[in-house]
């Protein structure tokens, strides 16, 4: 069988010669790049402008304050809205905020999500009355009538209050303030807020609080607060309509009732 013999010489071309291989420019690759991004961003920049923006959730605050303080407008970009930074602004400007999401969705709308904080207990100052969460956040100062539906937390001694900050105590001293949290937590969860008429910090290591015009529920130190919580309500169930006095669950392992 004959052997093939393949040169090795590149083709000739028509005129005889010999054609040299083409060779693509090292820049070719790069420049596509380029080119695609800024087109992308060219179009990013020109069509996905803020036309819609949506506000959900907020009872304290009005549509229009919650947008001023997330610093968003119709016209901005939509890509470019830098969602972290503005979520950071409305917890800084709007006390009663306590979670907020800010989605995007193509091709032009914005949704602030908002869940407020609720006044829940409240110090009075000399004349003036100042409101707090269930984490003791300070939420400002009450407005006329607000209290009437508030519990009155007597005893605490606070520092400066700073808007939309947890309280402090006059000495720094966080345990009163993470106790009085989980007293407030725990009276919020099982729907007693309208029955606790004082809380009283006196001594914090054995706080107390008010219950129904009828009972004072002694707690003790700070351990056990759920339990100590179940405890009560359990007294509660077993007393009988014209019982007052004293519920002592001081001790975190059994309820006792004192009768006046």
């Amino acid at each position: 069988m004959p052997a093939t013999i393949r040169s090795s010489q590149p083709p000739e071309n028509k005129r005889g010669g010999y054609m040299k291989p083409r060779r693509r420019s090292s820049f070719s690759g790069p420049l596509m790049f380029v080119i695609v991004v800024v087109a992308v961003i060219f179009v990013m920049s020109v069509f996905f402008r803020v036309s819609d923006i949506r506000v959900e959730g907020n009872t304290h605050y009005t549509d229009e304050e919650i947008i001023r303080a997330v610093d968003i407008e119709e016209g901005d970009n939509l890509f470019f809205f830098d969602r972290f930074a503005a979520i950071g602004r409305a917890f800084s400007k709007l006390p009663y905020i306590e979670q907020v999401t800010v989605e995007r969705s193509l091709p032009n709308k914005v949704v602030i999500t908002v869940e407020e904080s609720t006044a829940m207990a409240y110090l009075e100052l000399g004349e003036e009355q100042w409101t707090l969460d269930h984490t003791c956040k300070v939420l400002g100062k009450a407005a006329e009538g607000e209290t009437e539906s508030l519990v009155p937390v007597v005893g605490i001694r606070p520092g400066t209050l700073l808007i939309g900050e947890q309280m402090h105590t006059e000495g720094e001293v966080q345990e009163p303030v993470d106790y009085l949290a989980e007293i407030l937590y725990q009276i919020q969860e099982r729907g007693l807020t309208r029955d606790v008429t004082r809380i009283d910090f006196s001594d914090y290591q054995s706080p107390e609080f008010s219950y129904g015009g009828k009972y004072t529920v002694v707690l003790g130190q700070f351990q056990n607060v759920e339990y100590k919580f179940g405890m009560f309500i359990a007294v509660l169930d077993m007393l009988k309509e014209g019982d007052v006095g004293i519920i002592d669950v001081s001790d975190g392992v059994t309820a006792r009732f004192s009768p006046n």
